[in-house]
């Protein structure tokens, strides 16, 4: 199945994302919520998963709440759990009508000297931010086969450059996501499913913030400036920055991009 050619399609026709529907894992707060509310905008169906299901309920009910005509329901699962995101994706091509979109976002960076880390911390990690988006990734293409879809991947510009100790399970479980894309999208291709990355710089979210007590600890007060001073862009990242890059990679725009990581780093890599 060759890539259809959309050159004759006007713009706005190529953003839009009506009558597709999307799974945003981890998508109750954070880059989650804000990948999920722009997706809403594009026009698709949205279902926001998240282990923890009052902010997955309150963020499908602002998304609703807030874009006309959108459709998002918000539902709690583990991603961990390969029972339950079998489940969680049932669930969504029943209530949504179909699932064309799948965001693995869900994930975690707990700070960590390997030294000091025991087994089942490196196990959680792993199993988190890269068993997790195995399991959606293989439970949706299996309902993407013969309809096709996009898989888009949370990676983050860790995964080339160790940037910060105590990350080395966060930073492997990237690298390993990159290379994941890849080998997806070889395999989905031919079923015209594409596979992309997007992978931020730090960006201000509430896992960052409560990780704020180990930056002030090694003198950093606030990290947010920290890095901003260091990329040539001049700031660190906001949800948003990735969830418009994160559209893109859904829409047809990129209908003949697959494999690839997008960075959206401020120019991190560069310097």
């Amino acid at each position: 199945m060759a890539a259809p050619d959309v050159s004759s399609r006007p713009l706005a026709d190529l953003f839009s994302l009506a009558g597709r529907n999307a799974l945003v894992t981890g998508g109750g707060k954070g880059i989650g919520a804000a990948v999920a509310r722009r997706l809403a905008e594009a026009g698709a169906g949205v279902m926001v998963a998240d282990i923890d299901k009052a902010a997955a309920e309150q963020t499908a009910g602002e998304i609703a709440g807030a874009v006309s005509g959108a459709r998002a329901i918000g539902v709690e699962f583990d991603v961990t759990d390969s029972a339950a995101v079998e489940a969680g994706v049932a669930r969504a091509v029943s209530e949504l009508g179909s699932l064309d979109i799948l965001v693995n976002n869900a994930g975690i960076f707990p700070i960590f000297p390997v030294l000091a880390m025991p087994d089942e911390e490196w196990d959680r990690v792993l199993r988190t931010n890269l068993y997790g988006a195995f399991y959606c990734a293989r439970e949706a293409g299996r309902q993407m086969v013969g309809k096709g879809g996009v898989i888009v991947n949370i990676v983050s510009t860790q995964a080339f450059r160790a940037g910060a100790p105590g990350l080395a399970p966060y930073t492997s479980s990237k690298g390993a996501l990159v290379a994941f894309t890849k080998a997806l999208a070889l395999e989905l291709g031919p079923m015209d499913i594409r596979v992309l990355g997007v992978a931020p710089t730090v960006v201000d979210t509430p896992g960052l913030q409560a990780n704020m007590p180990i930056f002030e600890s090694a003198g950093i007060s606030d990290i947010i400036s920290h890095v901003a001073a260091t990329l040539p862009l001049g700031r660190a990242a906001v949800p948003d920055d990735v969830a418009r890059v994160v559209v893109f990679c859904a829409s047809d725009m990129a209908a003949l991009m697959t494999g690839d990581t997008l960075l959206v780093d401020a120019g991190a890599l560069a310097v």
